[in-house]
């Protein structure tokens, strides 16, 4: 059986890992999820180690909502390259999560990003360990999780 890894913080605004975890649930079975809690972005790549080295995860889904601030996108990005090098230390995907406040207007608009963007992301990471194929037939496709898919550029004659 998989073991599916989903890092999540207390900062974040939305509760990310549960609509993840929901959307992994309706999207099939033969794995078990283990979450791990952390206090800020900046701690989900020693959260996602923690998965792998010590859960026996053979994927990870880190999700963070940095805030608006510059600082927060500092952060965001620092935590960004410690998730890429974590996952380059286990040969392991590690599927990234961020929404930032900044991308909506309302709280209503920015929990409804949220609760998508985690559920697509969730999916994809479904995906990369059951159906790798499916993403190989969406390749080239624009799709963007959490806002309406950008579409396929269409070659000019």
């Amino acid at each position: 059986m998989k073991k599916i890894g989903v890092a999540d913080t207390t900062f974040a605004r939305v509760d990310l890992a549960r609509y993840a975890i929901r959307a992994l649930g309706a999207s099939g079975t033969g794995f078990k999820v283990v979450r791990r809690t952390v206090p800020g972005i900046k701690d989900l790549p020693v959260a996602c180690r923690r998965l792998f080295a010590e859960d026996g995860v053979d994927l990870c889904l880190a999700l963070g909502m940095p805030g608006r601030a510059e600082y927060d996108r500092t952060c965001a990005h620092e935590a960004s390259l410690g998730l890429l090098y974590a996952g380059v230390l286990e040969a392991k995907p590690i599927v990234e999560c961020f929404v930032f406040e900044g991308e909506a207007e309302s709280p209503k608009e920015l929990e409804r990003l949220a609760r998508r963007r985690a559920e697509e992301h969730a999916l994809n990471a479904f995906h990369l360990l059951f159906r790798p194929e499916a993403l190989a037939r969406r390749a080239g496709q624009g799709l963007r999780q959490g806002f309406r898919d950008a579409g396929p550029l269409r070659p000019s004659r």
